[in-house]
């Protein structure tokens, strides 16, 4: 009994491995998409968690710092198979793109990428997944003039006052319009959400993520050590992002290249090299570090800067289902999810839709692209290979 039960467990690990892996190797278009190709892959083909708990995820993931498709990834592993799932589902997304950016930054740092064809046909890609994902999300998440209403009030929020605090801001006035609109609303179905994962641990995430952040500037100060100098600037700008990864480009910008520890042409060099890659933005660290130190400094960056949000995420899970099944939390989080659906919609116009969209073909490859995803339901690697091969054709037009 106990051999059959380490094989299940073996096999789900495997399982995730295979899938996240694969979703790291062809999830272009930056967080938001991210999110629309684990909605695709989890939610609707394999049903790993219903549509509210993904939701409230997703809700949970923008509003702690760090790469919310990332953070939502471990939750999804972790649900599937305990920390061991977190862990394995994080490096199967995030290592194809650690490894490309390493090799762009001791190889290809000489090719200009950032103009292929082919890149522009995956932004279009972006716009297909991203919009497929809302229309699903929001049938189910706004299906009342209310919920209507705070949506829109965070699509124009979003779009009017773009920086770095806005989207917790929202987050957290759309909780609160909630609270008072539904606090008294009890829905007859109530999902329950299971995280193998105790509370001692989360505690304890929690506690090493602030002692970290407090920590590391002493000993950079005290120790006067390279590497610790390193990690601490790289896991200081993965503490305190909100936003996704285009937020922590200026951050880390202001780290490396007035100390001199990359120059401003290679740092725009790399930023161009992470827009031809899938997965999170933040793996740019990676490149940063190659740069800077081989492919030793790759690792450390990619650890320190992911390292934050596995804590965070860990950290607040245990607690996370105790508290959205409280009936007067619950309300908040109806609010929050509606907000989440107006926040999806900002992002699909700016900036994937504006940097995608540019002409009247990029608009009807774009439908035809959607045509095969939605209504003949073509796998998303034989949407993503369409996409380059279609955005290479455009660009010869």
């Amino acid at each position: 009994m106990k051999s059959q039960k380490t094989e299940r467990y073996f096999s789900k690990l495997i399982e995730i491995l295979i899938i996240s892996t694969r979703l790291g190797f062809t999830s272009f278009g930056g967080p938001i998409a991210h999110l629309g190709y684990f909605h695709e892959e989890y939610i609707r083909k394999r049903k790993w968690m219903d549509e509210k708990s993904y939701a409230d995820l997703v809700a949970l993931c923008q509003f702690l710092p760090g790469p919310a498709s990332s953070q939502v990834g471990i939750g999804i592993g972790v649900m599937r198979a305990g920390v061991l799932g977190g862990i394995v589902s994080f490096l199967g997304f995030t290592l194809p793109s650690v490894i490309a950016l390493i090799l762009f930054a001791l190889f290809l740092q000489t090719f200009d990428v950032s103009e292929a064809g082919w890149i522009h046909g995956l932004k279009i890609v972006a716009v297909v997944v991203v919009a497929h994902a809302i229309l699903g999300m929001g049938q189910k998440l706004t299906p009342d003039l209310s919920r209507k209403a705070i949506a829109l009030f965070a699509l124009v929020a979003s779009l009017l006052w773009q920086t770095a605090f806005t989207q917790v801001g929202i987050i957290v006035l759309s909780a609160l319009i909630g609270y008072f609109l539904y606090k008294q609303n009890h829905e007859s179905h109530t999902v329950k959400t299971h995280f193998p994962l105790s509370r001692r641990l989360g505690i304890g995430c929690l506690l090493l993520f602030f002692s970290l952040l407090i920590i590391l500037p002493f000993l950079r100060e005290f120790t006067s050590s390279y590497w610790i100098a390193m990690f601490d600037s790289f896991y200081r700008s993965g503490s305190l992002v909100f936003g996704g990864g285009h937020v922590v480009l200026p951050l880390l910008e202001r780290e490396f290249v007035p100390s001199g520890w990359i120059s401003e042409e290679s740092f725009l060099a790399g930023y161009g090299a992470a827009q031809a890659v899938p997965g999170p933005l933040f793996t740019f660290a990676a490149y940063l570090g190659a740069v800077m130190d081989g492919w030793k400094g790759g690792i450390i960056a990619s650890v320190a800067i992911f390292l934050p949000a596995f804590l965070l995420i860990l950290g607040t899970l245990p607690f996370w289902d105790m508290l959205r099944q409280n009936p007067k939390i619950k309300g908040a989080l109806m609010g929050v999810n509606a907000a989440v659906v107006g926040i999806l919609i900002a992002a699909l116009y700016y900036p994937i839709w504006t940097s995608s969209i540019v002409s009247p073909v990029d608009f009807a490859f774009a439908g035809i692209l959607y045509s095969m995803l939605v209504f003949w339901k073509l796998p998303s690697w034989i949407i993503v290979a369409a996409g380059a091969f279609g955005g290479w054709i455009i660009s010869l037009i």
